[in-house]
């Protein structure tokens, strides 16, 4: 029943999100200061973890390449497509539910906990809007770019591992990825980006906004949403996938 209950609030706030901000310029200020907090900061994790996957991607790929049926260049093919179809846009979603999901709980539930957000609302101003819709519109519209830029630096990382190794040519592996290369992919996976980014956002914004206690009610719910977040990105990782896909 409670979930039930949590679902019908969750799109009610949907639907005090999305209105027109009242001011362009407070919406644009905010909007910037989120693309920094959301997008821009999460540049680091998002490198690190996709170079070193792509690295160990493509040696395990090479070091199980045992068959002389496969050419030499499968290695460089299977990197290439799992990093576009699944590792950027999945993966990496989830990591950056842990990161952008808590903190965005973590600052609404301290804001609610403070009363900053009834001191908006006797101000007549819908917080929810104010909040929450700069931070859908910066995740939808940077969070291509981050996995765009994973997808890069994964087989950048792969490349490197294995030349570094000597276990194939660059040659080789170029042509791998090269190989059967499909644009189809990319448009499958910045449309799963984009899904997943809005559910983060929301979700985390959702458990942050109705939060009720103390610090330490702010620290459930933060946990809370990144579990709910990446439980829900699964499930429509499966439904976007049989619906573009097969």
């Amino acid at each position: 029943m409670n979930y039930i209950r949590n679902i019908g609030a969750y799109f009610l706030m949907l639907g005090w999100v999305f209105r027109k901000p009242r001011k362009i310029s407070i919406f644009w200020r905010m909007l910037m200061h989120e693309v920094q907090h959301i997008g821009i900061n999460s540049i680091p994790i998002v490198a690190l973890m996709s170079t070193f996957i792509g690295a160990v991607i493509s040696l395990q790929t090479a070091s199980n390449m045992d068959s002389p049926l496969l050419p030499a260049y499968t290695v460089g093919y299977i990197t290439q497509s799992s990093i576009i179809l699944e590792f950027s846009p999945t993966i990496i979603s989830l990591i950056l539910a842990g990161k952008v999901g808590s903190n965005i709980a973590s600052e609404i539930g301290t804001m609610r906990i403070t009363e900053q957000i009834d001191a908006l609302e006797i101000m007549g101003v819908n917080s929810l809007n104010y909040l929450v819709f700069p931070k859908v519109i910066a995740a939808i519209a940077y969070f291509p770019v981050l996995v765009i830029f994973s997808m890069f630096l994964g087989m950048l990382g792969g490349f490197a591992a294995l030349v570094i190794s000597g276990l194939q040519s660059p040659e080789t592996y170029i042509l791998g990825l090269r190989s059967w290369f499909d644009v189809y992919n990319v448009y499958y996976a910045l449309t799963k980006t984009v899904a997943f980014g809005f559910i983060i956002v929301s979700i985390s914004s959702f458990y942050g906004y109705y939060v009720k206690g103390g610090s330490l009610d702010v620290g459930k719910a933060s946990t809370k949403s990144v579990v709910v977040s990446s439980v829900v990105i699964l499930i429509f990782n499966f439904i976007i996938t049989k619906l573009m896909l097969l």
